[in-house]
């Protein structure tokens, strides 16, 4: 909690140098006949969870907004992308962060109780492969070569058994719990479906976990989202990823150009029809988007193509004239 604790201060004195003027126009609610306009105050409760991945951006997004709208309490937790839907079509949230789309079973529940939702994209993602600083042979690893090491039953236990040109190291996997988004991307990328993957790693829902791990361990493997090698660059290595087309990178733009395969993928926030009926909910969607530029840069994730970012503020704008 520390290093969020700190990363979320960097962001905030990051946006105040830049000079980044904080504001978001508001949108209507079902208790205000015009809508929270931009000088509009608002209050209460909004109430967000899910992935771990996108947790960071939306309570640097949540921080930066309370600053602007003190009377608003915006919450932010990481229940996983499956565990956070499981809440958000029970009902219990207004925003689920996604690192994945919804699937049609969580659609399904969500129908069955009568939540209706929109998908709003808010940033890219490198999913990175890590390995511990001591490991100077794995610099690049095929996606076959990842499968090996991931696939279900496989028995793959030391580097030589992934390649004879490794040495003999015993071979330790960290990665992310079934539960999570990130966990789905990564199987489905890796291993051809999503959910098939080996089940003796230790798995967590916590990327800092993962990081404690493989920086301990110098045979150790991980993954999780860019924006936690981008802060952690001092604790684990980036591996590069050969999709088919030679060894690349993560980074901005291998994500963006999509040159990083099969393992770079955008990142959502879902928001109910019904809390787009609180004014305080839709001020923080507006605001989440009007800033995400800066936000997502300042955060270490990879900032939505021009393009994507007015596809969102068309679709959050469409949202508006849905359920005023």
């Amino acid at each position: 909690m520390t290093n969020r604790l700190q990363e979320r201060t960097g962001i905030a004195a990051a946006l105040l140098v830049a000079g980044l003027t904080l504001a978001a126009c508001g949108g209507g609610g079902d208790n205000e006949s015009a809508g929270a306009g931009e000088g509009d105050a608002v209050s209460g409760a909004v109430i967000v969870d899910g992935s771990s991945t996108v947790e960071p951006l939306s309570s640097a997004a949540a921080e930066l907004f309370m600053e602007e709208n003190p009377d608003v309490n915006v919450t932010v937790g990481t229940s996983g992308t499956g565990g956070g839907f499981e809440k958000f079509c029970a009902g219990e949230t207004d925003i689920s962060d996604a690192s994945r789309p919804i699937k049609e079973s969580e659609i399904e529940k969500c129908k069955q109780n009568n939540i209706q939702f929109s998908q709003l994209t808010v940033a890219n993602d490198a999913l990175s492969v890590v390995v511990n600083p001591q490991n100077d042979w794995a610099t690049c690893l095929t996606v076959e070569q990842l499968k090996k090491m991931w696939e279900p039953n496989s028995t793959v236990n030391n580097w030589n058994q992934v390649d004879p040109a490794f040495p003999n190291e015993p071979l330790k996997l960290f990665g992310a719990g079934s539960d999570s988004g990130t966990f789905d991307y990564f199987t489905e990328a890796i291993n051809g479906e999503e959910g098939a993957s080996r089940t003796d790693y230790n798995p967590t829902e916590d990327d800092n976990v993962t990081i404690q791990g493989v920086s301990a361990t110098k045979g150790a493997l991980g993954y999780f989202g860019y924006s936690y090698l981008e802060e952690n660059a001092d604790k684990v290595k980036g591996v590069q990823i050969d999709g088919g087309d030679g060894c690349v990178a993560p980074s901005v733009e291998t994500a963006q150009d999509g040159t990083y395969k099969p393992l770079s993928r955008p990142l959502f926030i879902y928001i109910s029809d019904a809390a787009l009926k609180k004014p305080q909910v839709v001020k923080f969607a507006d605001f989440y988007l009007e800033n995400n530029k800066e936000i997502v840069e300042a955060a270490k994730f990879i900032p939505l193509t021009d393009e994507q970012l007015q596809t969102a503020k068309d679709e959050l704008a469409a949202l508006h004239s849905k359920v005023s």
